[in-house]
């Protein structure tokens, strides 16, 4: 059997994130166009990547209808003025969509199929609310497969908190402040800002400039958190403050084998380790990444204790929590989400894993003393993905300190 090809994490850009609905900055703005923005936006920073040697192109969308359907990834492609030879496919896998992009072209690279891919991901969720127009089969309720409320993902996360009793919302609440806190530092210090490709928007106002995150609130207190509604259950502890909000946004990454990345001269800054996804019941969804964790690291030979960073969705702080939990890690622990999470920055569902990777590869030149960082979140109708990466910058004499 042939050596595996190395695969690598060239580069990765977004939009920043909007608020979802008509107050958002995106309200006028189509899905799109917010993806190919993102593209563009990769191969200007990437000026030595011919088009045409990009393989293909796959961008995700959990609900892939009007402005967001149309095979994204090819309809993209020719909006962003790849070559038309370029290829391209959709992608849905909920809320891991574009982690799901970046492992399916990954495993081509890996194979030997392709040298050069684009992966990534849009949500709008204003003008895509999660779920509208979906039909699911009564067998799901006449069968009892899942329980009526398991495609609301807020009772999916109060199940977490029914489970394990010593996931309280004040804990909830603490961890939600201090991504919150963590985000307004990282912007302070103008660690996200590499990342983020401005995009022109429109409104009564007239035209304006997105150009950092909508949704952080940075003024955000304990007494506040614990003073909001609890939406999925009276006196519940899931709340507007410890959730993601709706949001919308895109990811593009640039994805490449070790040698196309030397032939061109592109800069490396994350090496593919392993990945993988695992299912458990839909109606506690939020404990996803613990079994596709431990898949993963199986199958790289690894234990939790070699993760020198950790890149976690927070879709909700006790989905979170329970993760920490499981892997004895401190809630607080600063290997964990050091720039902050999408509590504070938003969770356009499908585009949220590239965001996540590209915060882990910044991290990673910061932090020569950590070989291994991984990315992971929970997926809707339960599941969880997780994607390992090896830290080229890795400097041993730098990890003895």
């Amino acid at each position: 059997m042939a050596e595996r090809t190395e695969v690598v994490f060239v580069d990765g850009v977004r939009t920043p994130f909007g608020r979802a609905g008509e107050k958002g900055m995106y309200w006028n703005t189509r899905a799109d166009d917010l993806v190919v923005k993102a593209i563009t936006g990769l191969m200007e920073r990437n000026p030595s990547v011919p088009g045409e040697r990009i393989d293909d192109v796959a961008i995700a969308a959990t609900t892939q209808a009007g402005d967001q359907g149309l095979t994204l990834g090819r309809t993209a492609a020719l909006l962003a003025g790849l070559p038309v030879t370029v290829p391209g496919f959709a992608i849905d896998r909920m809320c891991a969509g574009a982690m799901t992009s970046v492992t399916t072209m990954g495993a081509a690279i890996g194979f030997g199929a392709y040298d050069l891919a684009i992966a990534g991901g849009v949500e709008h969720m204003g003008r895509h609310p999660m779920g509208a127009g979906v039909d699911p089969n009564p067998r799901f309720l006449s069968e009892r497969l899942v329980s009526e409320d398991a495609l609301n993902m807020g009772a999916t996360a109060e199940r977490i908190h029914d489970r394990f009793p010593e996931y309280t919302k004040d804990r909830s609440d603490r961890y939600a402040l201090r991504s919150q806190q963590k985000v307004a530092a990282a912007y302070e210090a103008g660690k996200i800002q590499p990342d983020l490709v401005s995009i022109a928007t429109r409104s009564a106002a007239g035209w304006g400039l997105a150009t950092r995150d909508e949704a952080p609130r940075p003024e955000t207190t304990l007494e506040g958190l614990a003073g909001l509604k609890t939406p999925f259950r009276p006196h519940g502890r899931i709340t507007a403050g410890n959730a993601s909000g709706l949001n919308d946004g895109a990811t593009a990454c640039l994805l490449a084998s070790g040698g196309a990345a030397k032939e061109l001269g592109l800069s490396v800054k994350m090496k593919l380790v392993s990945f993988a996804f695992a299912g458990v019941e839909p109606e506690v969804m939020g404990l996803g990444p613990v079994p596709s964790t431990e898949k993963a690291l199986r199958k790289a030979g690894l234990s939790i204790t070699d993760i020198g960073l950790f890149e976690l969705n927070e879709a909700f702080a006790v989905q979170v929590i329970s993760f920490l939990d499981h892997f004895g890690i401190d809630d607080d622990d600063p290997r964990v989400n050091e720039y902050g999470g999408a509590i504070a920055i938003g969770h356009p569902l499908a585009s949220s894993g590239v965001r996540l990777m590209n915060q882990l590869a910044s991290q990673f030149a910061e932090h020569p003393e950590v070989r291994y960082g991984l990315t992971a979140m929970c997926i809707g109708l339960g599941q969880g993905g997780t994607v390992i990466w090896e830290n080229p910058h890795f400097n041993k004499k730098a990890a003895k300190r």
